[in-house]
């Protein structure tokens, strides 16, 4: 008894805070009249708000407005919480699908003076990115008089991309820009 009431409380708390982006449930629906759909998916044909009301209570479950627009207002009996968490379950799941076919360009930026462990850190997390099929983008920017030495990057960038030969193709060779050298890796098909 005491569960059931504090489960009460706990809803009418939901509801009350209720966003204007989700469908209107139970008390929240403001149509006099409305076609009634079953938990199990049955029509119930056109009811009351009130008699609607008093199916979805003795259920146990919420009164949800599928549809205000139609003539007549469509509402189903179901449970709403489990209906928003398999609702936004989805939307998850269609942006990792798109996250999937937009691959993203990942930046590791090298020096001409880099070190043989900095070098292998980097070389390691862009082929742990080159397998998950992304691209990667090697990047040097040359700081004072290393400009008078651009082959130098050149050099570096090369050595970072036949470190990665056995999994990588090179999409853009080596290309200065201003101050910046970069190279484009793409996984082998």
């Amino acid at each position: 008894m005491c569960i059931h009431f504090l489960y009460e409380i706990w809803r009418c708390v939901f509801i009350a805070q209720l966003r204007k982006d989700e469908q209107p449930i139970n008390e929240n629906i403001k149509v006099s009249e409305l076609m009634v759909i079953g938990p199990n998916g049955e029509q119930m044909g056109v009811k009351k708000i009130e008699d609607a009301l008093t199916l979805a209570n003795y259920a146990g479950l919420d009164l949800v407005l599928m549809s205000g627009n139609s003539t007549p207002a469509v509402g189903k009996i179901m449970d709403y919480n489990k209906f928003r968490y398999e609702k936004k379950k989805k939307i998850k799941e269609q942006q990792k699908k798109q996250r999937e076919n937009t691959k993203e360009l990942k930046e590791f930026r090298l020096t001409v003076k880099i070190d043989i462990g900095d070098f292998e850190t980097r070389k390691k997390n862009a082929y742990d990115y080159l397998v998950k099929g992304h691209k990667v983008k090697g990047s040097i920017r040359f700081k004072g008089r290393e400009m008078a030495h651009t082959e130098l990057g050149a050099e570096v960038l090369k050595k970072f991309a036949e470190s990665l030969s056995e999994i990588a193709d090179i999409e853009q060779k080596p290309v200065l820009e201003g101050r910046n050298m970069s190279i484009i890796l793409a996984p082998k098909k």
